[in-house]
Parts: structure tokens; sequence; C-alpha cells
């Protein structure tokens, strides 16, 4: 068996012996299965966060910066109960991460369909390359603030090297 099977199965035994608390928890961290897809769970959790960003597109800024926030908190949080849950440091099927990585990069940018294609390589260009100092955040810091701050700073370079990329052919 796979180890990404075996992590799926975990978290499944996990939710079914779960409290409601706990099960929402996983649910968000996982976010909605898309953290259980095979291969590449971030680039998964990546797109599914697309349709929450359509969503909230249309806000003001300040709305957009608040619904931002309270994704962060939720992601920060839901991460470290889940991986509490789980028994497991940062389980790749925890996804929440990407989710709110993603929408820091994209949120603040006008929407077209080539700022959210670029937005989105960027994003997993960043979070995959993990260039300093991402790979030491990773490392030294810990729970669900650890899980979420490393995709988090990916995501304030992508957001940067797209509004540089706008900027130069704007």
């Amino acid at each position: 068996m796979s180890n990404n099977q075996s992590d799926n199965l975990n978290i499944l035994k996990a939710f079914k012996g779960a409290n409601f608390i706990d099960k929402a928890a996983l649910i968000l961290s996982i976010w909605f299965g898309a953290g259980l897809f095979p291969g590449m769970p971030g680039t998964f959790g990546t797109a599914g966060a697309i349709p929450l960003y359509l969503l909230v597109d249309f806000l003001q800024t300040r709305y957009q910066a608040l619904f931002l926030l309270l994704i962060i908190i939720g992601a920060i949080w839901s991460s470290h109960r889940s991986q509490c849950i789980l028994g497991t440091v940062d389980p790749g099927a925890i996804v929440i991460d990407e989710v709110a990585g993603f929408l820091l990069t994209i949120i603040f940018i006008p929407f077209t369909l080539i700022n959210l294609i670029a937005a989105f390589f960027l994003f997993r260009f960043f979070d995959i390359l993990k260039p300093p100092p991402i790979k030491k955040i990773e490392k030294k810091v810990k729970g669900g603030f650890g899980i979420v701050l490393d995709d988090l700073v990916a995501g304030v370079y992508a957001y940067l090297s797209l509004r540089f990329l706008l900027h130069m052919i704007g």
C-alpha cells in the first residue's frame, strides 16, 4: 500500500472516531477532500482554492483582507488540530495551508484568466522550490502556525513576482 493510501486510511479512521469539532478540523484541513487526491495533494489543494477566490473577488479590498485573515486563522487552527488528531507532523493531506498561501497570492490581484493561471503556477513554484527562508521556517516553526507560515511566505513571493510581471507588461 502506498504511503498516500495509508495516510488517507488514517484520516478516514480518525474521522470516523472524531467528535464534531475534530471532524470540522479534518474536513477544513484536507480542504473538503482535495488533500486526499494521490500524487500531488498540494497542487489539488491550490486548485481547490480557485472557486473560493472567484466567490470573494467581487468584494471590496477591506472585506477581501478580512476574509483572507479568517482563512489564515482557520488554516492555522484546523492544521494544528488535524496534526494532533492524526499524530503526524505536517501530513501531506493537509492542504488548507496551500489554500491560504494561494489566496494571499491572488486575492488582491485583478481577476483575469491569465492572472489566475500565472498566480497558480507562481505559487506552486515557490511552494515546491521553498527558497530562503521558507525551508528554514518549515523546519523551525512547529504546529499549525508552522504548517501555514511557509505557504504564506511562498504566497508573498508569488504575489510580489506576479505584481512585478504585471508592472513589466502593464
